[in-house]
């Protein structure tokens, strides 16, 4: 097959949409962390200048899971609104829609201390979430349809390296002596806004999917100009082919509802691969490290003011490890990064239960536990974080990956949601043997990629469908004629067997 180059529009492309939408994603997650003392003061001041008396505990506690859990919730929304508006506004076009959710909230945050008011706050989170939403799933998707098939993968990654620029932007910020302080918080809630504008100015200059141009909006002329663009040549009647045949063998399908993709047997296995990694990535417990760590940190004498540093160390790990992923994605797959990835987690999860237990009674293992934690987050990010969205988008053809984006999202966030939720209450109850629970969501996660996931590096969109369709028990039918696909060295593949639906 023909491979593709890096060219200047796609790599600019890449950047611009990764950083106008995921990065913002990442910076959310965290940014509500770091002040998160000054901004429940704030929550506190208000409510005594309102009704003359100090706020309940309870009332207090309440107000401050609504603002971390809104956002998760948002997402969901998010999630939900994906399908609709990349099919109605193209890929590129819903990133830009998107930007709405994330100037307005980013104006709402900035201005709540003057407006003393913290429900601004609160709605502002559920705002920017729904902008989270929608990005961690347009933005592999508009990536994923304008990368080459040999480089989707490294492309695909993109967008969680982002993620993790934006949670390490946001704990440098939220240092005390930066803007972690009880003046500088606002600022910070607000700056989520800038990418979002960077992002208005810049993208219209970008091509819109030539898959979408060509199979929903049937623009032949300008899905070929957008494709010569982001491929440098002239010469791209091959990938225009491969997309039309991509095409006629869907037509049988028309565009699915989310429905019609829960009950489409020719799907089945795509489906839930997507549901169990998307459920394995949250709740293999990133989330409750993350909530665990500064106190995991504390046990082990680093002083109150220099775990913030700590923090900052670990999120670097992250961006680092990622970059890492970008580059052997391609190389060592996506199957066995996955697996890598899962098993590491498990290790330092069972690990890390077994360090926390004896911390008091053994004085070097405080240190075992950070080490279990900086090891968790390397598993994390070259597996479970990254791997999952890139996968989505090659498990599904053009007809079915928006709903099957809405699906895997939503799993994402209502897991996300749920570990929100649950954990403060599973570590009151259990204490360190929560991490247990999470050793084995990863051990199943794993067992459940070993025995179904195959490999999908460099394969095309098709090929791909076609090594589902036997463990799915169907057939995958081309127009009305067989397919000979040509497998990459120019032998001709075996010829697809040709049956009605």
């Amino acid at each position: 097959g023909c491979s593709g180059q890096l060219t200047v529009v796609l790599m600019l492309a890449t950047l611009i949409s990764a950083f106008g939408s995921s990065f913002q994603y990442g910076y959310n997650v965290a940014v509500i962390n770091s002040p998160s003392q000054f901004i429940q003061q704030f929550y506190n001041t208000t409510y005594v200048e309102r009704y003359g008396g100090p706020m309940e505990d309870s009332f207090l506690t309440l107000l401050w899971s609504l603002s971390v859990s809104m956002f998760p919730l948002g997402g969901l929304f998010g999630s939900l609104m994906v399908a609709p508006l990349v099919n109605k506004l193209g890929r590129k076009g819903t990133l830009l829609f998107n930007n709405i959710f994330s100037v307005v909230p980013a104006v709402m945050m900035g201005v709540s201390e003057i407006a003393e008011s913290y429900e601004i706050i609160i709605v502002a989170r559920i705002i920017v979430g729904i902008c989270a939403g929608l990005s961690s799933n347009v933005v592999p998707m508009y990536l994923g349809e304008l990368s080459p098939k040999n480089l989707r993968g490294a492309i695909g990654v993109v967008p969680q390296l982002f993620i993790t620029i934006g949670i390490l932007s946001a704990q440098v910020l939220g240092i005390s002596s930066i803007l972690g302080n009880n003046t500088g918080w606002p600022l910070m809630l607000g700056l989520t806004g800038i990418p979002a504008l960077v992002e208005l100015l810049l993208l219209p200059f970008f091509p819109e999917s030539p898959r979408y141009m060509l199979i929903q909006r049937g623009d032949d002329k300008t899905a070929r100009r957008a494709l010569q663009r982001l491929r440098g040549w002239e010469d791209v009647d091959r990938e225009m082919d491969e997309m039309r045949l991509e095409h006629q063998s869907e037509q049988a399908e028309g565009r699915l509802s989310v429905l019609n993709l829960l009950s489409l047997r020719s799907l089945r296995w795509q489906l839930i691969s997507i549901v169990a990694m998307n459920m394995g990535q949250q709740l293999s417990g990133i989330n409750a490290i993350y909530y665990y760590a500064d106190s995991i940190y504390s046990s082990a004498g680093v002083p109150e003011s220099d775990i913030q540093y700590v923090t900052v160390g670990t999120g670097a790990v992250n961006v680092f490890m990622t970059i890492t992923a970008v580059f052997i994605v391609e190389a060592a797959g996506r199957r066995l990064l996955l697996l890598i990835g899962f098993g590491i987690c498990c290790v330092s999860c069972a690990l890390l239960t077994v360090a926390l237990t004896f911390q008091e009674s053994t004085e070097w293992m405080p240190y075992v536990s950070i080490a279990c934690v900086i090891v968790y987050v390397v598993g994390h990010a070259v597996g479970p974080s990254t791997i999952p969205y890139v996968v989505t988008t090659e498990m599904f053809r053009q007809s079915s990956r928006p709903a099957a984006f809405m699906v895997a999202g939503s799993i994402h966030w209502l897991s996300n949601f749920t570990v929100g939720l649950v954990f403060p209450f599973m570590e009151s109850g259990l204490g360190s043997n929560s991490f247990i629970i999470f050793c084995f969501i990863c051990l199943a996660t794993l067992f459940y990629i070993w025995l179904i996931v195959p490999e999908t590096k460099n394969k095309t969109f098709l090929e791909i469908s076609q090594m589902f369709a036997d463990r799915n028990q169907v057939e995958i039918q081309v127009g009305n004629a067989p397919l000979k696909p040509e497998t990459g060295d120019g032998r001709e593949g075996d010829a697809f067997k040709v049956t009605a639906f």
